[in-house]
């Protein structure tokens, strides 16, 4: 029996998977969806209060055969057993920490009868990295299978690098860009990995120092970039938002009214007077799709500084999950339309803001 509709699966209710869910049940319509599901593979009271909210927008909730006794004894209705939904679905977002096990053991079997898979930032190795509106002219139908959307602080960093020095897709123009991600110790929704005080991160790359500047080089690299990135990390105390410290040194000369020219007119950058986490994440959860800004970076504009004619510095935010969320979306698009899939996207940019 065939396929009728377009049917998209996620894999995990998470900080990213409840949200990409939610996002994508509200533009279904846009998109061209008709079905959306997710599955559990615990049947737990905890988690009842999202599941049974998400079915009710919509979403179809899966399970493994043996566990769907327990999932409805609690009031969570069953639509798909699991190895159901991976012959129906048309594309797999995997948002859960183990898509390269997930990609050998389940989906390497269901490639012919699907049209594409997502992991997220974690899952290094797992396809060609992806990030909305920087390296879309490397994708190639009808051999682009499994995408890796990358980390939400790599999209950060690697938009400053499109923006500020490739417009003319000069790699040449990039010198060195060096930044410093300050990362919040958890999200507000979790309760486990909270610290006491800023805590620094090694440096586990011996060419890039952290894995944000190495997968931004592979990023860059789908379109033949070479260039000279590196990362480090620390961690703070505090639930709201990362930001990042950049150092991005250009062959060319550029004037701070250039950098900031640059910035407002990338419909994906976010400009901001404000220097503080709190101001910001407030912004987001007020005007924000469910609290999030789908923005890539927001920039901190009274921190821009431009060094010796060629060298720009600044501090920026990271709208976390925001935008690799929009990613996520853009990915499954264009695996179920890739000749209009820009266009069904255009919905979205109401949650782009110029300025925050």
């Amino acid at each position: 029996m065939g396929k009728t509709g377009k049917h998209v699966h996620v894999v995990g209710t998470g900080t990213i998977g409840e949200p990409l869910i939610g996002l994508l049940l509200d533009f279904r319509k846009d998109l061209g969806i008709d079905e959306i599901s997710f599955n559990k593979k615990q049947a737990l009271t905890y988690d009842r209060p999202k599941v049974k909210n998400l079915i009710r927008r919509g979403a179809r909730l899966v399970a493994d055969q043996e566990m769907i006794p327990q999932f409805e004894d609690l009031g969570m209705k069953i639509t798909y057993e699991y190895n159901e939904v991976l012959a129906k679905a048309d594309v797999i977002i995997d948002c859960t920490p183990a898509g390269n096990r997930h990609k050998e053991n389940q989906y390497q079997r269901i490639e012919e009868t699907t049209a594409g898979f997502v992991a997220q930032g974690s899952e290094f190795g797992f396809g060609k990295m992806y990030a909305r509106g920087i390296n879309d002219e490397a994708l190639e139908r009808g051999k682009d299978k499994y995408i890796h959307v990358v980390s939400c602080n790599t999209h950060n960093l690697a938009v400053l690098i499109d923006t500020l020095a490739l417009q003319d897709k000069d790699a040449g123009n990039l010198v060195e860009g060096r930044f410093v991600l300050i990362r919040r110790a958890n999200d507000i929704s979790q309760d486990s990995k909270f610290i006491p005080a800023p805590q620094a991160g090694k440096h586990d790359d011996e060419r890039f120092g952290t894995h944000h500047a190495r997968d931004a080089y592979h990023l860059f690299n789908t379109l033949g970039h070479e260039l000279n990135l590196f990362s480090s990390t620390m961690k703070v105390n505090t639930q709201y938002m990362h930001s990042m410290w950049f150092s991005i040194r250009l062959r060319e000369r550029i004037s701070l009214p250039q950098v900031i020219s640059r910035l407002r007119e990338n419909q994906r950058v976010a400009l901001t007077e404000k220097r503080s986490a709190n101001s910001i994440f407030s912004f987001g959860r007020d005007q924000g799709h469910y609290g999030r800004l789908l923005s890539q970076t927001v920039v901190s504009v009274p921190t821009l500084h431009v060094r010796g004619d060629h060298e720009v510095v600044g501090f920026t935010f990271t709208p976390q999950d925001g935008n690799s969320l929009l990613s996520s979306v853009a990915i499954t698009a264009w695996f179920l339309y890739p000749d209009d899939y820009v266009e069904r996207l255009q919905p979205l940019r109401e949650y782009f803001f110029e300025e925050i």
